[in-house]
Protein backbone atom coordinates (compact mmCIF):
# COMPACT_ATOMS: atom_id res chain seq x y z
CA UNK A 1 0.00 0.00 0.00
CA UNK A 2 1.45 3.38 -1.06
CA UNK A 3 1.87 6.30 1.41
CA UNK A 4 -1.02 8.12 -0.31
CA UNK A 5 -3.31 5.11 0.13
CA UNK A 6 -2.28 4.73 3.79
CA UNK A 7 -3.03 8.40 4.45
CA UNK A 8 -6.39 8.07 2.67
CA UNK A 9 -7.30 4.98 4.75
CA UNK A 10 -6.32 6.69 8.00
CA UNK A 11 -8.43 9.75 7.08
CA UNK A 12 -11.42 7.50 6.33
CA UNK A 13 -10.99 5.78 9.74
CA UNK A 14 -10.77 9.17 11.52
CA UNK A 15 -13.98 10.29 9.78
CA UNK A 16 -15.72 7.06 10.83
CA UNK A 17 -14.55 7.50 14.45
CA UNK A 18 -15.89 11.07 14.49
CA UNK A 19 -19.23 9.87 13.09
CA UNK A 20 -19.47 7.10 15.70
CA UNK A 21 -18.55 9.56 18.44
CA UNK A 22 -21.24 12.02 17.31
CA UNK A 23 -23.81 9.21 17.13
CA UNK A 24 -22.82 8.00 20.60
CA UNK A 25 -23.13 11.52 22.03
CA UNK A 26 -26.51 11.95 20.34
CA UNK A 27 -27.76 8.63 21.73
CA UNK A 28 -26.54 9.53 25.21
CA UNK A 29 -28.28 12.91 25.01
CA UNK A 30 -31.53 11.30 23.81
CA UNK A 31 -31.31 8.71 26.59
CA UNK A 32 -30.66 11.47 29.15
CA UNK A 33 -33.60 13.54 27.86
CA UNK A 34 -35.91 10.52 27.97
CA UNK A 35 -34.78 9.75 31.50
CA UNK A 36 -35.47 13.37 32.52
CA UNK A 37 -38.93 13.30 30.88
CA UNK A 38 -39.69 10.03 32.62
CA UNK A 39 -38.60 11.48 35.97
CA UNK A 40 -40.72 14.60 35.44
CA UNK A 41 -43.76 12.47 34.63
CA UNK A 42 -43.15 10.37 37.72
CA UNK A 43 -43.09 13.44 39.98
CA UNK A 44 -45.99 15.20 38.29
CA UNK A 45 -48.25 12.17 37.87
CA UNK A 46 -47.77 9.50 40.57
CA UNK A 47 -50.90 7.69 39.35
CA UNK A 48 -49.14 6.85 36.04
CA UNK A 49 -45.86 5.90 37.69
CA UNK A 50 -46.15 2.15 37.13
CA UNK A 51 -47.35 2.54 33.56
CA UNK A 52 -44.44 4.82 32.57
CA UNK A 53 -41.87 2.40 33.94
CA UNK A 54 -43.31 -0.61 32.16
CA UNK A 55 -44.07 1.00 28.77
CA UNK A 56 -41.61 1.10 25.87
CA UNK A 57 -40.06 4.59 25.33
CA UNK A 58 -41.55 5.00 21.85
CA UNK A 59 -45.06 4.21 23.11
CA UNK A 60 -44.85 6.22 26.33
CA UNK A 61 -46.57 9.36 25.03
CA UNK A 62 -49.71 7.83 23.47
CA UNK A 63 -50.03 5.24 26.28
CA UNK A 64 -50.28 8.04 28.87
CA UNK A 65 -53.25 9.68 27.14
CA UNK A 66 -55.68 6.77 26.97
CA UNK A 67 -55.54 5.81 30.68
CA UNK A 68 -56.17 9.46 31.64
CA UNK A 69 -59.30 9.50 29.48
CA UNK A 70 -60.43 6.16 30.88
CA UNK A 71 -59.76 7.25 34.45
CA UNK A 72 -61.65 10.52 33.95
CA UNK A 73 -64.60 8.64 32.48
CA UNK A 74 -64.55 6.11 35.32
CA UNK A 75 -64.47 8.91 37.90
CA UNK A 76 -67.48 10.59 36.27
CA UNK A 77 -69.42 7.31 36.23
CA UNK A 78 -68.61 6.51 39.85
CA UNK A 79 -69.18 10.08 41.03
CA UNK A 80 -72.68 10.06 39.56
CA UNK A 81 -73.50 6.88 41.48
CA UNK A 82 -76.19 7.20 44.13
CA UNK A 83 -77.30 4.19 46.09
CA UNK A 84 -80.90 3.21 45.49
CA UNK A 85 -82.39 -0.06 46.60
CA UNK A 86 -82.53 -2.44 43.64
CA UNK A 87 -86.04 -3.19 42.30
CA UNK A 88 -85.34 -6.91 42.36
CA UNK A 89 -84.25 -6.63 45.99
CA UNK A 90 -87.34 -4.61 46.89
CA UNK A 91 -89.58 -7.21 45.28
CA UNK A 92 -88.26 -10.05 47.45
CA UNK A 93 -90.65 -11.25 50.17
CA UNK A 94 -89.75 -10.16 53.70
CA UNK A 95 -89.41 -13.82 54.66
CA UNK A 96 -86.35 -14.11 52.36
CA UNK A 97 -84.68 -11.17 54.12
CA UNK A 98 -85.57 -12.54 57.55
CA UNK A 99 -84.11 -15.92 56.62
CA UNK A 100 -80.85 -14.25 55.48
CA UNK A 101 -80.59 -12.36 58.78
CA UNK A 102 -81.31 -15.52 60.77
CA UNK A 103 -78.88 -17.69 58.81
CA UNK A 104 -75.98 -15.28 59.37
CA UNK A 105 -77.07 -14.03 62.83
CA UNK A 106 -77.29 -10.42 61.64
CA UNK A 107 -78.74 -7.64 63.76
CA UNK A 108 -79.13 -4.09 62.41
CA UNK A 109 -79.80 -1.27 64.87
CA UNK A 110 -80.76 2.28 63.87
CA UNK A 111 -83.33 4.38 62.05
CA UNK A 112 -82.36 3.53 58.45
CA UNK A 113 -84.41 0.67 57.02
CA UNK A 114 -82.49 -0.77 54.08
CA UNK A 115 -82.41 -4.35 52.90
CA UNK A 116 -79.08 -6.21 52.68
CA UNK A 117 -77.50 -6.63 49.24
CA UNK A 118 -77.73 -10.36 48.52
CA UNK A 119 -75.95 -10.23 45.14
CA UNK A 120 -73.23 -7.86 43.91
CA UNK A 121 -75.34 -6.67 40.98
CA UNK A 122 -77.97 -5.40 43.45
CA UNK A 123 -75.51 -2.74 44.64
CA UNK A 124 -75.79 -1.04 41.24
CA UNK A 125 -72.07 -0.25 41.25
CA UNK A 126 -70.16 0.36 37.97
CA UNK A 127 -68.52 -2.68 36.38
CA UNK A 128 -64.99 -1.31 36.80
CA UNK A 129 -65.46 -1.22 40.58
CA UNK A 130 -67.11 -4.62 40.75
CA UNK A 131 -64.05 -6.01 38.95
CA UNK A 132 -62.35 -6.38 42.37
CA UNK A 133 -65.05 -8.81 43.55
CA UNK A 134 -65.29 -10.89 40.37
CA UNK A 135 -63.78 -13.92 42.11
CA UNK A 136 -66.46 -13.95 44.82
CA UNK A 137 -69.92 -15.44 44.33
CA UNK A 138 -71.86 -13.10 46.64
CA UNK A 139 -71.20 -10.40 49.24
CA UNK A 140 -70.18 -11.61 52.70
CA UNK A 141 -72.73 -10.90 55.48
CA UNK A 142 -70.84 -7.79 56.67
CA UNK A 143 -70.67 -6.42 53.10
CA UNK A 144 -74.32 -7.27 52.40
CA UNK A 145 -75.57 -5.52 55.53
CA UNK A 146 -73.25 -2.48 55.62
CA UNK A 147 -72.96 -1.40 51.97
CA UNK A 148 -76.50 0.02 51.71
CA UNK A 149 -75.81 2.07 54.84
CA UNK A 150 -72.30 3.33 54.03
CA UNK A 151 -73.14 3.96 50.36
CA UNK A 152 -75.98 6.15 51.66
CA UNK A 153 -73.41 8.27 53.52
CA UNK A 154 -74.18 7.20 57.08
CA UNK A 155 -71.77 6.51 59.93
CA UNK A 156 -71.66 2.87 60.95
CA UNK A 157 -70.40 0.50 63.62
CA UNK A 158 -69.67 -2.96 62.22
CA UNK A 159 -69.21 -5.76 64.73
CA UNK A 160 -67.91 -8.92 63.09
CA UNK A 161 -65.23 -11.54 63.51
CA UNK A 162 -61.97 -11.14 61.61
CA UNK A 163 -61.93 -12.74 58.18
CA UNK A 164 -65.48 -11.57 57.48
CA UNK A 165 -64.63 -9.47 54.42
CA UNK A 166 -64.79 -6.10 56.13
CA UNK A 167 -61.83 -4.67 54.17
CA UNK A 168 -63.93 -4.48 51.00
CA UNK A 169 -66.91 -3.51 53.15
CA UNK A 170 -65.22 -0.13 53.69
CA UNK A 171 -62.97 0.12 50.60
CA UNK A 172 -65.75 0.15 47.98
CA UNK A 173 -67.85 2.88 49.70
CA UNK A 174 -64.63 4.83 50.25
CA UNK A 175 -63.89 4.88 46.51
CA UNK A 176 -67.42 6.07 45.74
CA UNK A 177 -66.93 8.87 48.26
CA UNK A 178 -63.55 9.91 46.80
CA UNK A 179 -64.84 9.85 43.20
CA UNK A 180 -67.58 12.31 44.15
CA UNK A 181 -64.92 14.67 45.56
CA UNK A 182 -62.67 14.30 42.51
CA UNK A 183 -65.48 15.28 40.16
CA UNK A 184 -66.13 18.50 42.09
CA UNK A 185 -62.63 19.85 41.71
CA UNK A 186 -58.92 19.30 41.30
CA UNK A 187 -56.90 17.11 43.61
CA UNK A 188 -55.43 19.02 46.53
CA UNK A 189 -52.85 16.34 47.24
CA UNK A 190 -54.20 15.89 50.75
CA UNK A 191 -55.80 12.55 51.67
CA UNK A 192 -59.57 12.17 51.49
CA UNK A 193 -59.78 8.72 53.08
CA UNK A 194 -57.97 7.42 56.16
CA UNK A 195 -57.89 3.84 57.43
CA UNK A 196 -56.31 3.29 60.86
CA UNK A 197 -55.22 -0.29 61.63
CA UNK A 198 -53.64 -1.87 64.74
CA UNK A 199 -50.75 -3.70 63.04
CA UNK A 200 -48.38 -3.25 60.12
CA UNK A 201 -49.51 -6.49 58.52
CA UNK A 202 -53.19 -5.57 58.62
CA UNK A 203 -52.42 -2.08 57.31
CA UNK A 204 -50.48 -3.56 54.39
CA UNK A 205 -53.39 -5.87 53.54
CA UNK A 206 -55.89 -3.01 53.54
CA UNK A 207 -53.54 -0.89 51.42
CA UNK A 208 -53.24 -3.69 48.83
CA UNK A 209 -57.03 -3.83 48.53
CA UNK A 210 -57.27 -0.05 48.24
CA UNK A 211 -54.59 0.05 45.54
CA UNK A 212 -56.19 -2.75 43.52
CA UNK A 213 -59.68 -1.28 43.73
CA UNK A 214 -58.54 2.31 43.18
CA UNK A 215 -56.69 1.76 39.88
CA UNK A 216 -59.85 2.10 37.80
CA UNK A 217 -60.46 5.64 39.04
CA UNK A 218 -56.84 6.75 39.38
CA UNK A 219 -56.93 6.86 43.16
CA UNK A 220 -53.51 6.79 44.82
CA UNK A 221 -52.84 5.22 48.20
CA UNK A 222 -50.01 4.87 50.70
CA UNK A 223 -49.38 2.48 53.58
CA UNK A 224 -47.79 4.14 56.62
CA UNK A 225 -46.30 2.12 59.48
CA UNK A 226 -43.34 2.11 61.82
CA UNK A 227 -40.16 0.09 61.67
CA UNK A 228 -39.12 1.46 58.26
CA UNK A 229 -37.51 4.64 56.94
CA UNK A 230 -39.84 7.68 57.02
CA UNK A 231 -38.35 9.37 53.97
CA UNK A 232 -40.23 7.39 51.26
CA UNK A 233 -43.45 8.01 53.20
CA UNK A 234 -42.69 11.75 53.33
CA UNK A 235 -42.07 11.83 49.58
CA UNK A 236 -45.38 10.08 48.92
CA UNK A 237 -47.25 12.73 50.91
CA UNK A 238 -45.38 15.47 49.03
CA UNK A 239 -46.50 14.00 45.68
CA UNK A 240 -50.08 13.82 46.92
CA UNK A 241 -52.21 10.86 47.93
CA UNK A 242 -55.94 10.07 48.14
CA UNK A 243 -56.02 7.18 50.62
CA UNK A 244 -53.82 6.71 53.68
CA UNK A 245 -53.75 3.36 55.49
CA UNK A 246 -51.74 3.67 58.69
CA UNK A 247 -50.87 2.35 62.11
CA UNK A 248 -51.49 4.89 64.90
CA UNK A 249 -47.92 5.47 66.11
CA UNK A 250 -46.28 6.31 62.78
CA UNK A 251 -49.29 8.36 61.67
CA UNK A 252 -49.07 10.53 64.80
CA UNK A 253 -45.34 11.05 64.14
CA UNK A 254 -45.99 12.24 60.58
CA UNK A 255 -48.84 14.50 61.71
CA UNK A 256 -46.71 16.09 64.45
CA UNK A 257 -43.84 16.83 62.06
CA UNK A 258 -46.24 18.43 59.57
CA UNK A 259 -45.88 15.79 56.83
CA UNK A 260 -49.43 14.46 57.00
CA UNK A 261 -52.41 16.82 56.85
CA UNK A 262 -55.81 15.31 57.68
CA UNK A 263 -57.87 18.48 57.24
CA UNK A 264 -59.51 17.15 54.07
CA UNK A 265 -60.22 13.61 55.31
CA UNK A 266 -63.94 13.13 54.84
CA UNK A 267 -64.07 9.32 55.01
CA UNK A 268 -62.44 7.64 58.02
CA UNK A 269 -62.23 3.98 59.02
CA UNK A 270 -61.15 2.56 62.37
CA UNK A 271 -60.35 -1.09 61.65
CA UNK A 272 -60.28 -3.53 64.58
CA UNK A 273 -60.92 -0.68 66.99
CA UNK A 274 -61.11 -2.99 70.01
CA UNK A 275 -57.64 -4.33 69.27
CA UNK A 276 -56.22 -0.79 69.06
CA UNK A 277 -57.74 0.12 72.41
CA UNK A 278 -56.52 -3.13 73.97
CA UNK A 279 -53.02 -2.30 72.74
CA UNK A 280 -53.08 1.11 74.43
CA UNK A 281 -53.69 3.35 71.41
CA UNK A 282 -56.85 5.10 72.64
CA UNK A 283 -55.16 8.48 73.17
CA UNK A 284 -53.54 8.24 69.72
CA UNK A 285 -56.90 7.39 68.13
CA UNK A 286 -58.57 10.34 69.81
CA UNK A 287 -55.77 12.66 68.64
CA UNK A 288 -56.02 11.38 65.06
CA UNK A 289 -59.79 11.87 65.04
CA UNK A 290 -59.40 15.43 66.33
CA UNK A 291 -57.13 16.37 63.39
CA UNK A 292 -59.84 15.54 60.84
CA UNK A 293 -63.08 17.46 60.06
CA UNK A 294 -66.02 16.73 62.36
CA UNK A 295 -68.43 16.35 59.43
CA UNK A 296 -66.54 13.34 58.02
CA UNK A 297 -68.21 9.97 57.45
CA UNK A 298 -66.83 7.52 60.01
CA UNK A 299 -66.85 3.73 59.93
CA UNK A 300 -65.79 1.73 62.98
CA UNK A 301 -65.18 -2.02 62.79
CA UNK A 302 -64.60 -4.20 65.82
CA UNK A 303 -64.72 -7.89 66.73
CA UNK A 304 -66.33 -7.10 70.09
CA UNK A 305 -68.55 -4.39 71.60
CA UNK A 306 -67.11 -3.50 75.03
CA UNK A 307 -67.81 -0.31 76.97
CA UNK A 308 -64.59 1.34 75.76
CA UNK A 309 -65.67 0.98 72.12
CA UNK A 310 -69.17 2.26 72.91
CA UNK A 311 -67.64 5.36 74.51
CA UNK A 312 -65.37 5.99 71.52
CA UNK A 313 -68.30 5.61 69.12
CA UNK A 314 -70.43 7.94 71.21
CA UNK A 315 -67.71 10.61 71.16
CA UNK A 316 -66.86 10.56 67.45
CA UNK A 317 -69.64 9.00 65.35
CA UNK A 318 -72.73 10.91 64.23
CA UNK A 319 -76.01 8.99 64.77
CA UNK A 320 -74.42 5.71 63.63
CA UNK A 321 -76.17 2.59 62.45
CA UNK A 322 -74.90 -0.60 64.07
CA UNK A 323 -74.55 -3.93 62.27
CA UNK A 324 -73.68 -7.02 64.33
CA UNK A 325 -72.72 -10.29 62.66
CA UNK A 326 -72.89 -13.13 65.18
CA UNK A 327 -72.52 -12.40 68.90
CA UNK A 328 -71.19 -9.01 70.06
CA UNK A 329 -69.39 -10.92 72.80
CA UNK A 330 -66.14 -12.74 72.16
CA UNK A 331 -66.91 -16.03 70.43
CA UNK A 332 -65.05 -18.49 68.25
CA UNK A 333 -65.95 -18.76 64.58
CA UNK A 334 -68.55 -21.41 63.85
CA UNK A 335 -66.50 -22.38 60.79
CA UNK A 336 -63.60 -23.65 62.92
CA UNK A 337 -63.56 -27.12 64.44
CA UNK A 338 -61.71 -26.91 67.77
CA UNK A 339 -59.76 -29.93 69.02
CA UNK A 340 -58.04 -29.71 72.42
CA UNK A 341 -55.34 -32.20 73.40
CA UNK A 342 -54.27 -32.25 77.05
CA UNK A 343 -50.54 -32.99 77.47
CA UNK A 344 -49.34 -33.73 81.00
CA UNK A 345 -45.68 -32.89 80.44
CA UNK A 346 -45.07 -29.54 78.65
CA UNK A 347 -41.72 -30.87 77.37
CA UNK A 348 -43.60 -33.39 75.23
CA UNK A 349 -45.36 -30.72 73.15
CA UNK A 350 -42.81 -30.65 70.34
CA UNK A 351 -42.92 -34.44 70.00
CA UNK A 352 -46.71 -34.25 69.78
CA UNK A 353 -46.34 -31.46 67.20
CA UNK A 354 -44.18 -33.64 64.95
CA UNK A 355 -46.68 -36.50 65.28
CA UNK A 356 -49.57 -34.17 64.43
CA UNK A 357 -47.79 -32.72 61.39
CA UNK A 358 -47.35 -36.23 59.98
CA UNK A 359 -51.15 -36.41 60.00
CA UNK A 360 -52.29 -32.91 58.98
CA UNK A 361 -49.31 -31.87 56.82
CA UNK A 362 -48.71 -35.19 55.09
CA UNK A 363 -48.64 -33.63 51.61
CA UNK A 364 -46.33 -30.85 52.84
CA UNK A 365 -48.17 -28.47 50.51
CA UNK A 366 -51.22 -27.39 52.55
CA UNK A 367 -50.93 -24.28 54.72
CA UNK A 368 -50.52 -24.88 58.46
CA UNK A 369 -50.06 -22.03 60.95
CA UNK A 370 -48.43 -22.84 64.31
CA UNK A 371 -48.58 -20.44 67.26
CA UNK A 372 -45.93 -20.18 69.96
CA UNK A 373 -46.13 -17.90 72.99
CA UNK A 374 -42.68 -16.29 72.98
CA UNK A 375 -40.22 -15.49 70.21
CA UNK A 376 -37.47 -17.72 71.66
CA UNK A 377 -39.86 -20.65 71.53
CA UNK A 378 -40.81 -19.75 67.94
CA UNK A 379 -37.15 -19.58 66.87
CA UNK A 380 -36.33 -22.92 68.52
CA UNK A 381 -39.31 -24.74 66.99
CA UNK A 382 -38.64 -23.22 63.55
CA UNK A 383 -35.10 -24.62 63.63
CA UNK A 384 -36.37 -28.00 64.85
CA UNK A 385 -38.89 -28.22 62.00
CA UNK A 386 -36.22 -27.25 59.47
CA UNK A 387 -34.03 -30.03 60.86
CA UNK A 388 -36.86 -32.49 60.24
CA UNK A 389 -37.08 -31.39 56.61
CA UNK A 390 -40.09 -29.07 56.73
CA UNK A 391 -40.26 -25.92 54.59
CA UNK A 392 -41.07 -23.48 57.38
CA UNK A 393 -40.88 -19.72 57.97
CA UNK A 394 -41.26 -17.75 61.18
CA UNK A 395 -42.75 -14.39 62.09
CA UNK A 396 -42.02 -12.83 65.47
CA UNK A 397 -40.60 -9.76 67.19
CA UNK A 398 -36.97 -10.41 66.26
CA UNK A 399 -37.76 -10.14 62.55
CA UNK A 400 -37.58 -6.74 60.89
CA UNK A 401 -40.38 -5.52 58.65
CA UNK A 402 -38.79 -6.76 55.43
CA UNK A 403 -38.20 -10.22 56.90
CA UNK A 404 -41.78 -10.41 58.18
CA UNK A 405 -43.17 -9.31 54.82
CA UNK A 406 -41.05 -11.88 52.96
CA UNK A 407 -42.08 -14.63 55.41
CA UNK A 408 -45.76 -13.83 54.96
CA UNK A 409 -45.41 -13.72 51.17
CA UNK A 410 -43.69 -17.10 51.02
CA UNK A 411 -46.39 -18.58 53.28
CA UNK A 412 -49.18 -17.06 51.20
CA UNK A 413 -47.79 -18.23 47.86
CA UNK A 414 -47.22 -21.74 49.23
CA UNK A 415 -43.47 -21.88 48.70
CA UNK A 416 -43.17 -22.30 52.49
CA UNK A 417 -46.52 -23.81 53.52
CA UNK A 418 -45.66 -24.06 57.23
CA UNK A 419 -45.38 -20.95 59.40
CA UNK A 420 -44.71 -20.53 63.10
CA UNK A 421 -45.71 -17.24 64.68
CA UNK A 422 -46.12 -15.41 67.94
CA UNK A 423 -49.28 -13.41 68.59
CA UNK A 424 -47.93 -10.56 66.44
CA UNK A 425 -49.62 -12.44 63.57
CA UNK A 426 -52.67 -13.65 65.47
CA UNK A 427 -55.19 -11.06 64.43
CA UNK A 428 -56.21 -9.27 61.29
CA UNK A 429 -54.04 -11.12 58.80
CA UNK A 430 -55.99 -12.34 55.81
CA UNK A 431 -54.05 -15.42 54.74
CA UNK A 432 -56.19 -17.46 52.35
CA UNK A 433 -56.68 -21.21 52.67
CA UNK A 434 -55.02 -21.85 56.03
CA UNK A 435 -56.25 -25.39 56.57
CA UNK A 436 -55.00 -25.91 60.12
CA UNK A 437 -54.03 -23.77 63.10
CA UNK A 438 -51.97 -25.41 65.85
CA UNK A 439 -51.63 -23.75 69.25
CA UNK A 440 -48.33 -25.21 70.42
CA UNK A 441 -48.51 -23.10 73.58
CA UNK A 442 -51.74 -21.65 74.94
CA UNK A 443 -51.83 -17.83 74.81
CA UNK A 444 -51.99 -15.48 77.79
CA UNK A 445 -55.68 -14.65 77.28
CA UNK A 446 -58.78 -16.37 75.95
CA UNK A 447 -59.22 -13.42 73.56
CA UNK A 448 -55.87 -14.23 71.97
CA UNK A 449 -56.97 -17.86 71.65
CA UNK A 450 -60.11 -16.87 69.73
CA UNK A 451 -58.14 -14.55 67.46
CA UNK A 452 -55.50 -17.21 66.80
CA UNK A 453 -57.94 -19.90 65.71
CA UNK A 454 -59.70 -17.29 63.57
CA UNK A 455 -56.78 -17.49 61.09
CA UNK A 456 -58.50 -20.57 59.64
CA UNK A 457 -62.12 -20.98 58.57
CA UNK A 458 -62.10 -17.56 56.90
CA UNK A 459 -64.34 -16.24 54.15
CA UNK A 460 -67.01 -18.87 54.80
CA UNK A 461 -64.59 -21.81 54.47
CA UNK A 462 -64.08 -24.51 57.09
CA UNK A 463 -60.95 -24.93 59.18
CA UNK A 464 -59.55 -26.98 62.06
CA UNK A 465 -57.67 -25.70 65.12
CA UNK A 466 -55.63 -27.99 67.38
CA UNK A 467 -54.63 -26.78 70.84
CA UNK A 468 -52.08 -28.32 73.21
CA UNK A 469 -53.16 -27.69 76.80
CA UNK A 470 -50.89 -28.46 79.78
CA UNK A 471 -51.19 -28.15 83.58
CA UNK A 472 -49.34 -24.83 83.23
CA UNK A 473 -52.43 -23.47 81.41
CA UNK A 474 -55.03 -24.62 83.95
CA UNK A 475 -55.97 -21.05 84.93
CA UNK A 476 -57.56 -20.74 81.47
CA UNK A 477 -59.50 -24.03 81.59
CA UNK A 478 -62.83 -22.48 82.61
CA UNK A 479 -62.75 -19.86 79.85
CA UNK A 480 -61.67 -22.40 77.24
CA UNK A 481 -64.45 -24.78 78.27
CA UNK A 482 -66.99 -21.96 77.87
CA UNK A 483 -65.71 -21.12 74.37
CA UNK A 484 -65.87 -24.79 73.35
CA UNK A 485 -69.39 -25.25 74.71
CA UNK A 486 -70.62 -22.05 73.06
CA UNK A 487 -69.40 -23.38 69.71
CA UNK A 488 -70.90 -26.84 70.39
CA UNK A 489 -67.47 -28.46 70.44
CA UNK A 490 -66.42 -31.56 72.34
CA UNK A 491 -64.85 -30.86 75.75
CA UNK A 492 -62.25 -33.50 76.74
CA UNK A 493 -62.65 -35.03 80.20
CA UNK A 494 -58.98 -34.26 80.88
CA UNK A 495 -59.73 -30.56 80.32
CA UNK A 496 -62.81 -30.67 82.57
CA UNK A 497 -60.57 -32.10 85.31
CA UNK A 498 -58.73 -28.77 85.52
CA UNK A 499 -61.96 -27.09 86.62
CA UNK A 500 -64.59 -24.85 85.10
CA UNK A 501 -63.96 -21.78 87.23
CA UNK A 502 -63.54 -18.56 85.27
CA UNK A 503 -61.10 -16.23 86.95
CA UNK A 504 -62.01 -12.65 87.77
CA UNK A 505 -62.08 -10.25 84.83
CA UNK A 506 -58.76 -8.50 84.41
CA UNK A 507 -57.65 -5.36 82.62
CA UNK A 508 -54.94 -5.65 79.94
CA UNK A 509 -52.70 -3.27 81.91
CA UNK A 510 -53.97 -3.42 85.51
CA UNK A 511 -54.51 -7.17 85.82
CA UNK A 512 -56.87 -8.47 88.53
CA UNK A 513 -56.78 -5.13 90.37
CA UNK A 514 -58.84 -3.47 87.65
CA UNK A 515 -62.29 -2.31 88.71
CA UNK A 516 -64.73 -2.41 85.81
CA UNK A 517 -66.78 0.67 86.66
CA UNK A 518 -67.42 1.70 83.07
CA UNK A 519 -65.64 4.96 83.81
CA UNK A 520 -62.36 6.16 82.41
CA UNK A 521 -59.26 4.55 83.84
CA UNK A 522 -55.90 6.25 83.77
CA UNK A 523 -53.76 4.86 80.97
CA UNK A 524 -50.89 2.66 82.12
CA UNK A 525 -47.43 2.56 80.63
CA UNK A 526 -47.48 0.17 77.71
CA UNK A 527 -45.21 -2.85 78.14
CA UNK A 528 -45.04 -5.37 75.29
CA UNK A 529 -43.86 -8.94 75.79
CA UNK A 530 -43.18 -11.16 72.81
Amino acid sequence: MSPAQIEKAEKRKRDEDVAVSKKSKKEKKEKKDKKKDKKDKKVAKPVEEKMDVDAAPAAAAPAAVEPKKTIKKNVEILASYKYQQDDELTALPQSTIDEFYKKHTIEVTGDLKLRPILEFKQAGLPDNILEVVKNFANPTPIQAATWPITLSGRDIIGIAETGSGKTLAFTIPGLVHIAAKLKKGKKSGKPSMLVVSPTRELAMQSAEQAEAAGKAVGVTSICVYGGVDKQPQRRAFQRGVDIVVATPGRLIDLINEGTCDLTEVSFMVLDEADRMLDDGFENDIRSIMSYSPKDRQTLMFSATWPESIRKLASDFLNNPMRVTIGSPDLAASQNVQQIVKVIENPRDKERHLLDLLKKVHKSRTNRVLIFALYKKEAIRVERSLEYHGYKVVGIHGDKNQQQRTEALSSFKDGSFPLMIATDVAARGLDIPDVEYVINLTFPLTIEAYVHRIGRTGRGGKKGIAYTFFTPEDKSHSGELINVLKQANMEVPEELMAFGTTVKKKTHSAYGAFYKDTGGEVKKATKIVFD
